[in-house]
């Protein structure tokens, strides 16, 4: 079946795992080679931009 919406066209995804698979460090890689956020936050130190909350 051809894709109906042009792949430029999708934002967003979703990344679905169990506990400790690496979400979060995934993410956070994505956003860096993206271009998105200009540092690699790690989860252990507290700086993951997934990871903040208000």
């Amino acid at each position: 079946m051809a894709r109906k919406t042009p792949i430029s066209r999708y934002r967003n995804i979703g990344i679905c795992a169990h506990v400790d698979a690496g979400k979060t460090t995934t993410t956070e890689r994505v956003l860096f080679y993206t271009g998105l956020s200009h540092k690699i936050g790690e989860v252990h130190d507290g700086a993951a931009t997934m990871d903040w909350m208000e």
